[in-house]
C-alpha cells in the first residue's frame, strides 16, 4: 500500500498564498509586508514559522528588507511577467564596505531566527546589500562561515579569570554559560563536533578554562581532558533537544504548549489502560523542562566527579 505523501510544512503554504498574491499584482512593488506577528496570527503558527515564510519569500526575490520600512515587496515584482530589473552598477560602490564583523553578525542573525539550513554565502550577501563574492574575502566555504559564527558566538561571554572559588563551581559556572548561548543561539548545537573540532581561537578557550579549574586536582592529563569534553558534551546533548524544539516548533507551526494540548486525548487514552500505573501518576511531570533536566544532568555528573577526585587524592 503505497505511503500517504506528506503535507507540507505550514511555512510553504503560507509562502505559496503570499507568493501568488504578489505575482498576480494584488500587492505590488513597494508595499508593506504584514509583521512576522500579523502572518503567525492570521494563519495561526508559530512566530517563529512566520519568520520563516518571509525568510523564504525573500529567498525566492520576492520581498526585501528595506530601512524605515521594513520587510516590503522587491522592487523587482514591479511588473508580475518579465525578468526583474537588475540593479545599477554603481549601488555596489555605495554600499558600506564588507568587514568580516558585519558578514558574522548577519549569519548569525539569519541562523538564530531560520536555523544552519537556512544561511547561505547568497542569503548572508543579500542581507547585507552586496554580492556573494563579497563574502569569499573572508570565507571559503559555508563551513568555514559557520566555524566563524561558532567562534564568534563562544566569545560573546567573558570566563573570569581567575573565577570563583573550587573547582565544582568553576565547571557548574563554565557548563551554565555555555548553555544560555544554547539557548540564545539553537543552532550552535549542530556546529560543534568532537570529532572534527575546529581548533577556533573561543572555543579552545573554553576548553583551557576548564582544564585550568581541574589542573590542581592531581588528575592525570587524560583524565582532565576527557572531562572537559564530557562536560562540553552534557551541554551540547542537553542543547541538542532544545534545537530539536525549535525545529518541531518551526516545522508544524505548534508551539510545545499546543502540541501538548492536541495529544492530550491520546495520552488519556493510553493512561486510562492502566499498564502505566507509575507514569501515570506523574504525567504532568514528564512535560518537558529542560533547563530542569540540564541542571539535573550537571548536578549528577558533578557529584559523580567529585567520587573520582576523592578516590585519587585520598
Amino acid at each position: 500500500m503505497p505511503r500517504a505523501a506528506r503535507p507540507d510544512p505550514p511555512y510553504l503554504r503560507i509562502v505559496a498564498e503570499i507568493g501568488a498574491r504578489i505575482r498576480s499584482g494584488e500587492l505590488r512593488s513597494g508595499e508593506r509586508m504584514p509583521s512576522i506577528r500579523q502572518i503567525a496570527e492570521r494563519w495561526g503558527v508559530a512566530v517563529a514559522t512566520a519568520t520563516r515564510a518571509v525568510a523564504a519569500l525573500r529567498e525566492e526575490g520576492l520581498v526585501e528588507s528595506k530601512v524605515g520600512s521594513g520587510t516590503i515587496v522587491s522592487a523587482g515584482r514591479k511588473h508580475p511577467v518579465g525578468p526583474a530589473q537588475p540593479p545599477p552598477v554603481a549601488a555596489e560602490s555605495s554600499r558600506q564596505a564588507l568587514n568580516r564583523e558585519h558578514m558574522l553578525r548577519a549569519a548569525i542573525a539569519i541562523a538564530d531566527v531560520e536555523g544552519l539550513d537556512a544561511v547561505s554565502m547568497r542569503r548572508v550577501a543579500a542581507e547585507l546589500g552586496v554580492g556573494p563574492m563579497s563574502l569569499y574575502r573572508h570565507v571559503s566555504t559555508k563551513d568555514e562561515l559557520v566555524t566563524e559564527m561558532a567562534d564568534q558566538v563562544f566569545g560573546e561571554p567573558e570566563l573570569p579569570d581567575p573565577g570563583p572559588d573550587g573547582w565544582r563551581a568553576k565547571l557548574e559556572l563554565v557548563s551554565r554559560l555555555q548553555w544560555s548561548l544554547c539557548w540564545r543561539h539553537p543552532w550552535l548545537p549542530r556546529a560543534v563536533s568532537f570529532t572534527r573540532p575546529s581548533f577556533a581561537p573561543n572555543l579552545v578557550a573554553h576548553t583551557e578554562w576548564t582544564l585550568r579549574a581541574l589542573d590542581e586536582l592531581g588528575l592525570s592529563k587524560t583524565t582532565r581532558m576527557q572531562e572537559a569534553l564530557t562536560l562540553h558534551s552534557l551541554v551540547i546533548t542537553a542543547a541538542l533537544s532544545m534545537a530539536d524544539e525549535v525545529e518541531a516548533e518551526q516545522e508544524s507551526g505548534l508551539t510545545q504548549d499546543r502540541w501538548l494540548m492536541a495529544q492530550r486525548a491520546r495520552a488519556d487514552e493510553l493512561f486510562a489502560s492502566g499498564r502505566y500505573p507509575l507514569l501515570a501518576e506523574m504525567r504532568e511531570e514528564a512535560a518537558s523542562d529542560l533547563d530542569g533536566l540540564f541542571e539535573y544532568g550537571l548536578a549528577r555528573h558533578l557529584d559523580g566527579f567529585a567520587v573520582l577526585v576523592a578516590e585519587r587524592t585520598s
